[in-house]
């Protein structure tokens, strides 16, 4: 008998909007997949444009243009045939409340880790990447880090809670291992001197070739697990218009996935794609491609672990 829900798999634009169409977790201490997307509503660390709170409903709304693909081009095998993925929904938080937010975000990812699944988180501000890797630590120890940004987040002066602090406060912590992690599309003021990372800036990003900047990351973060993190203000405004704090000079969307592409093999153990928002975007140009990014970082992770 016919009924109003017979082709879920071909309605695209029906009903609640998950990441790439994929069933939604609803407990997240029994979860069926190998990676949770998880959505990080917030943007109270924010030093630009607010917005970025809005993030995670905007990439998901964007993911199904890319969702009737069954095998996405270039990549060679069908994504879902070799890995299950499940979205958990928003990670909720009293409004207003940083403190919460950032305890119980490190709370709520160690408990999906904990049960050995990878997560994906979909920013919100990048304040939420300092959570995630307490949690990650915990499940893996210290990780390199490839980061991938116009700015490099290591600025001492700010706030408690800043988008602009979490590489300042994660070595110190004992998160991440400077000599393994690397920054790419930085087009900010920096002094590598003093912060410790490898960085390949926007300006030698543009004039290098995707597999020589991949072979420089591979080669920088070893056999060490590895904590992917993107900031879509490392693409050029022209690319990413809907952030908080655009930066021309940045990379190409065609530049950042021939990147991703090249980086076959590495040990990437948690992945987030960080500070679309979407108030400045035009057309969702900039959410299509934290979609698409988000997308290949799960290719990246099936090659490595499932194909």
């Amino acid at each position: 008998m016919s009924t109003l829900f017979d082709h879920p798999d071909h309605s695209l634009y029906s009903n609640g909007m998950t990441f790439l169409r994929c069933p939604m977790v609803q407990n997240i201490t029994a979860i069926d997949a190998d990676v949770v997307v998880l959505g990080l509503p917030f943007d109270m660390a924010t030093s630009g444009r607010p917005g970025a709170r809005l993030g995670p409903d905007a990439i998901r709304r964007a993911s199904v243009h890319l969702a009737w693909e069954g095998t996405k081009y270039p990549w060679t095998f069908p994504l879902f045939e070799h890995l299950k993925v499940a979205d958990a929904g928003d990670f909720t938080y009293p409004v207003g409340d940083a403190e919460y937010f950032t305890a119980q975000l490190e709370q709520a990812a160690s408990k999906i880790l904990s049960q050995g699944k990878t997560l994906l988180g979909l920013g919100g501000d990048h304040f939420v990447t300092l959570p995630l890797l307490r949690a990650h630590e915990k499940q893996h120890g210290k990780m390199a880090l490839v980061h991938f940004d116009a700015h490099t987040d290591t600025y001492s002066n700010g706030s408690r809670y800043d988008h602009g602090t979490m590489f300042y406060h994660a070595p110190m912590e004992g998160l991440i291992d400077l000599e393994h992690s690397i920054q790419i599309g930085i087009r900010t003021d920096f002094d590598q001197s003093k912060h410790g990372f490898a960085v390949i800036d926007a300006m030698q990003a543009n004039d290098l070739s995707a597999n020589d900047i991949a072979a420089q990351i591979i080669a920088r973060v070893g056999d060490l697990p590895v904590y992917l993190t993107f900031d879509i203000d490392c693409l050029d405004p022209a690319f990413a218009p809907g952030t908080g704090t655009p930066v021309c000079g940045g990379l190409t969307s065609d530049k950042v996935l021939k990147i991703l592409r090249a980086l076959k093999g590495i040990n990437m153990v948690g992945m987030d794609v960080v500070e679309v928002s979407p108030a400045y975007d035009q057309s969702e140009v900039t959410a299509i491609a934290a979609a698409t990014i988000a997308h290949e970082l799960l290719h990246l992770w099936a090659y490595k672990n499932k194909y």
